[in-house]
């Protein structure tokens, strides 16, 4: 394997890898740390240790604890507020969860699960308040450096100056995104720091064997001593919450589990009758899993430096058939299958909807769309025109900006100049007297991840009319 396109540089075994949400496991570990030395306790409430922090309804700014912030229940659709920073934005982190107070719930609170990375944002922000040291800091010294993972960093600027590191790549030059050829991607657009808590950790294989062995030992460190309780390791793997269970088809039936649990940063399910504990992870060209069998004494992960998915999952369930003694099933040629039947269908459909927009529109002059827009908790967005049309500019994401094709009716699509970003429509609501009263947003693609979550944003003019 190439560290990158192109050059000769080989991975080897101190070859850091970004591993997205596999660092849940680490922010969890962090505060388990904290809940051993008696600062705090898993059901304190987070505003009581967090000052200033503030959800949407207030009666669950003043429930939600630690535990909540942990378990993907607080309320919040999937994936909801991720632009804050996917793709990499200014806003500080600090900043980012003074806004989540913007964010309004999709569900009632504790009533279902939904996947979100901003609340982990939100563990990493009250280690600081409860420390007086940065998570990034935090995290180095209490729980890479204790576990011995010295090429480990939690840091970007600190993987960009390891010079034995792997570069993101992905597929972007087609319609939808993973189809066509591998390409590199900038690696400085990964994460921005502010999510660094919820996925923001470049790991080496060496350092992702002892973190394997540290968590099959319960936080028993091989030298001696602990890195947490046998208290702590209990909470941390003990299922919280249901998760739904997606169909497969039936190529893919065996890996469907009969129950999925999340617990603190780790996934708990069966697979052919064993306890599986797990995470997925992925950010901008980098996909990873880590995988546990507790009965076995096994763990292993896989890294990857693309987005292959294909590849990460097809290899993980060779190897818990081969540590379970199943027979070989071919899982990544079936996961392969998989994916390009997926990828055909979603261009299809993009085809589709592309060969019948209605010839109707836009209902203004183009100049009538121009003006500074603000979302809430995204922050503000600028319209422009120009010789060639319409333009857009997200002015709190470096680079993410581009023209606005008219779509039909006064729906624009948003083809950003950074290929990587995601493309959009953007729809403008028109109030009785034709001036703009606000703007929505959903992803052009049917396979867009979801931390693209346009559908959560509303942009209305600044001052009015």
């Amino acid at each position: 394997m190439a560290r990158r396109l192109g050059f000769p540089d080989k991975v080897d075994a101190d070859t850091i890898f970004m591993t997205g949400s596999t660092g849940k496991a680490f922010t969890t570990a962090a505060l388990a740390t904290l809940v051993d030395a008696g600062r705090i306790s898993w059901d304190d409430k987070v505003a009581d240790r967090l000052p200033g922090f503030e959800m949407y309804d207030p009666w669950v700014t003043r429930e939600m604890t630690i535990r909540d912030l942990l378990v993907h229940r607080s309320g919040l659709g999937l994936g909801e507020g991720d632009m804050l920073f996917v793709p990499r934005t200014n806003i500080p982190r600090a900043e980012a969860v003074r806004r989540l107070r913007y964010l309004k719930p999709a569900t009632s609170f504790r009533s279902g699960f939904a996947y979100d990375n901003v609340l982990y944002m939100v563990a990493g922000q009250l280690i600081e308040a409860v420390t007086g040291q940065r998570w990034e800091d935090y995290v180095r010294e209490h729980v890479l450096l204790a576990a011995g993972m010295t090429d480990s960093t939690t840091e970007n600027a600190r993987r960009f100056a390891d010079p034995d590191r792997a570069y993101p790549h992905a597929r972007t030059s087609e319609a939808v995104r993973g189809a066509g050829p591998l390409g590199p991607l900038d690696e400085r657009d990964a994460l921005g720091d502010s999510a660094a808590p919820a996925g923001g950790l470049a790991i080496s294989a060496r350092d992702m064997a002892k973190w394997l062995t540290l968590q099959l030992a319960h936080g028993q460190l091989p030298g001696g001593g602990r890195l947490f309780s046998e208290a702590a390791h209990d909470e941390m793997w003990k299922p919280e919450i249901l998760q739904p269970i997606d169909p497969l088809p039936d190529a893919l039936k065996a890996t469907q589990p009969m129950f999925d649990t999340y617990a603190f940063g780790w996934e708990v399910r069966d697979y052919h009758g064993a306890k599986i504990v797990w995470h997925s992870g992925a950010v901008l060209g980098f996909q990873s899993v880590v995988v546990l069998l507790p009965e076995k004494n096994v763990g292993f992960a896989v890294e990857i430096n693309s987005e292959d998915g294909e590849i990460l999952f097809g290899l993980m369930y060779e190897l818990l058939d081969h540590y379970l003694g199943l027979p070989a099933n071919d899982w990544p040629d079936k996961f392969a299958a998989y994916k390009r039947n997926r990828l055909a269908a979603a261009a299809a459909a993009l085809t589709a909807a592309s060969s019948k927009p209605a010839p109707v529109g836009p209902s203004l002059l183009l100049d009538r769309y121009v003006g500074t827009y603000v979302d809430p908790w995204y922050g503000r967005i600028r319209v422009t025109k120009g010789p060639a049309g319409l333009a857009v500019d997200f002015l709190s994401t470096p680079r993410m900006r581009g023209p606005l094709d008219h779509w039909q009716y006064d729906s624009f699509v948003a083809r950003f100049t950074d290929k990587t970003i995601e493309p959009a429509y953007l729809t403008f609501a028109l109030d009785a007297d034709g001036h703009v009263a606000a703007i929505t947003l959903k992803p052009v693609s049917p396979l867009a991840d979801f931390s693209y979550d346009y559908q959560d944003l509303l942009f209305k003019p600044i001052g009015g009319k």
